[in-house]
């Protein structure tokens, strides 16, 4: 009994990040990995919390130690994938969660066939630029790059087997409980979770 690896990936902007929290909060038995990144801690933002921060030197070490699931290099900055800790918690039944971009999908999917997929559409591009700005957390030209990016980003969706689309919130959110939930259903994951309650109604 192992639980289900979940990758969501989406533009920036996209609003994935504050889905991922709001389903985490809703949902038992379902944990985010909590990627290593080279890149500065912003405001607010707590190391093994948020991130591991972690410098270069060191990114560059766990690379040579292929201690990483997946990794990339995402403007300018390392992000990386911990191989041990999702195969650990994977073990121990729960889903875990991926945020990664679709680069880092496609190793996934490589590695990992039987992951679940969901890439996460703006119902607009304005959308996406008014939340980018909204959320002040990058500059001018950090935006930009984002933006430019969205579309190549975007054009993905198809590699994956869920598509939500965040206009509103709320649908969103129980939309992606829907998928967590159809898949804990599925037979094969019923008939291991409820193995004695079956064989007794089958006795």
């Amino acid at each position: 009994m192992s639980g289900t690896l979940y990758i969501l990936s989406a533009p920036s902007g996209a609003g994935k990040t504050s889905l991922v929290s709001a389903l985490l909060s809703d949902t038992d038995n379902i944990r985010v990995s909590i990627s290593h990144t080279t890149r500065a801690r912003r405001e607010g933002e707590q190391d093994h919390i948020n991130y591991h921060f972690v410098d270069r030197p060191q990114f560059q070490q766990m690379i040579a130690e292929n201690a990483f699931l997946e990794h990339a290099e995402v403007f300018g900055n390392y992000y990386g994938t911990s191989k041990q800790w999702v195969a650990d918690t994977l073990a121990n039944n729960e889903d875990v969660i991926l945020e990664i971009d679709w680069q880092g999908a496609q190793l996934i999917r490589q590695a990992m066939p039987e992951t679940n997929s969901i890439f996460i559409l703006p119902p607009s591009k304005q959308t996406l630029m008014e939340r980018l700005q909204t959320r002040a957390q990058d500059d001018a030209k950090v935006i930009e790059q984002r933006l430019a990016l969205a579309s190549e980003e975007m054009s993905h969706y198809t590699d994956y087997d869920y598509v939500v689309i965040n206009d509103d919130f709320n649908i969103a959110l129980s939309e992606l409980k829907a998928i967590v939930m159809a898949r804990r259903l599925l037979q094969k994951h019923q008939t291991t979770t409820h193995q004695d309650l079956i064989q007794g109604l089958l006795a």
